[in-house]
């Protein structure tokens, strides 16, 4: 299943918001609408959103190639990408790779996009690469016929192919271990009823959906062997930015005593940042809350929160899956040197 890809010079994107329901490619040539596809999370998932917008700048620059303010129009392109979403960091770490493979295209002399394309490509298949390393790693973790919970959708749908936390399950099942998995439904968007419980059911693998206030009474009842979730940032001491309730289920899953994994590529973490303290959360519309499919839940005038991510400490972490093999604590000594290995 791939929810991102490039064809007949068009960059083609699943619409996450129809799924389960309907199944529609839409086609993309112009960056902007692609920057919209990013806010309205017609793509979703922090390795999708940075594939996604590797290709964005791919088609920036065929649309402004000979003009004479190309630097200005890029530099514009890549500053609006960078400001759909705050907190993925995968989108702004491909943004920035593909200012640099712009940089060094223009000082070679050779066409900007047929060298934004072609690194386009490699994030892609680069993305694809680690989450099967990262499934191998991962299924290591998972015994026979273990039961594992899971929190919003870090799928095939998440990623340009086969998926982070999922791939994992995914990896695990392949291995013959027989693996079941609780889907947690993730409000208000529903992307575990919606995406992930659609993606485990279309390959085969038993997944029962759950409401999220749900998930600790199935960890009292000895129903869950494992939690595994993806990331949208991880810091240089191990703190996890994910889908909001992430931080509500590390918490049920340290009180119960189950290990809580994480699973996400090195383009995830954020070498740069610290702590979990310094993450930008997302705030999304209050009609996410209030309203579901076009029907008001709520009475009107009351106020709403909807933070889309919240961060788990690194203290609520039993491991960190990456490419590169499994991380466990101390995270503050692992981490970094995951960036000296390049």
């Amino acid at each position: 299943m791939r929810p991102v890809y490039f064809e007949d010079e068009a960059l083609k994107l699943i619409d996450q918001t129809l799924l389960p329901t309907r199944e529609v490619i839409r086609s993309y040539t112009d960056y902007r609408d692609v920057c919209d596809a990013i806010v309205t999370m017609v793509v979703r998932g922090a390795p999708a959103i940075g594939v996604t917008a590797g290709y964005a700048v791919a088609l920036a620059a065929r649309e402004f190639a000979g003009r004479p303010d190309f630097a200005e129009r890029m530099q514009q392109a890549c500053d609006d990408l960078r400001g759909t979403r705050p907190t993925a960091v995968n989108l702004f770490w491909a943004v920035d790779r593909q200012e640099a493979c712009l940089k060094a295209a223009l000082t070679a002399g050779q066409d900007a996009y047929v060298a934004l394309r072609a690194e386009a490509d490699a994030i892609c298949a680069e993305d694809i690469a680690m989450c099967r390393a990262m499934g191998r790693a991962g299924a290591a973790l998972l015994h026979l016929g273990d039961t594992v919970l899971t929190h919003c959708n870090a799928g095939a749908l998440a990623t340009a192919d086969y998926g982070t936390a999922l791939g994992v399950i995914r990896a695990a099942c392949e291995a013959g271990k027989q693996i079941s998995v609780y889907a947690d439904e993730t409000r208000p968007l529903l992307q575990g009823a919606r995406l992930t419980a659609y993606e485990l059911h279309k390959d085969g693998i038993p997944v029962t959906l759950i409401t999220d206030n749900m998930a600790g009474w199935m960890m009292r009842q000895g129903k869950i062997d494992a939690v595994i979730v993806g990331a949208d940032r991880i810091t240089r001491n191990g703190d996890v930015a994910n889908k909001i309730g992430t931080y509500s289920v590390s918490v049920l899953a340290r009180e119960n005593g189950i290990p809580f994994y994480v699973a996400a590529p090195t383009s995830t973490i954020d070498f740069e940042m610290m702590t979990g303290d310094d993450i930008v959360i997302e705030e999304r519309e209050p009609n996410e809350v209030g309203h579901f499919a076009g029907v008001q839940t709520a009475p009107e005038g009351i106020r709403f929160e909807n933070s889309a991510f919240d961060v788990t400490p690194h203290q609520n972490v039993s491991a960190i899956i990456t490419e590169k093999g499994v991380l466990y604590p101390p995270y503050i000594q692992h981490i970094p040197k995951l960036k000296n290995e390049g």
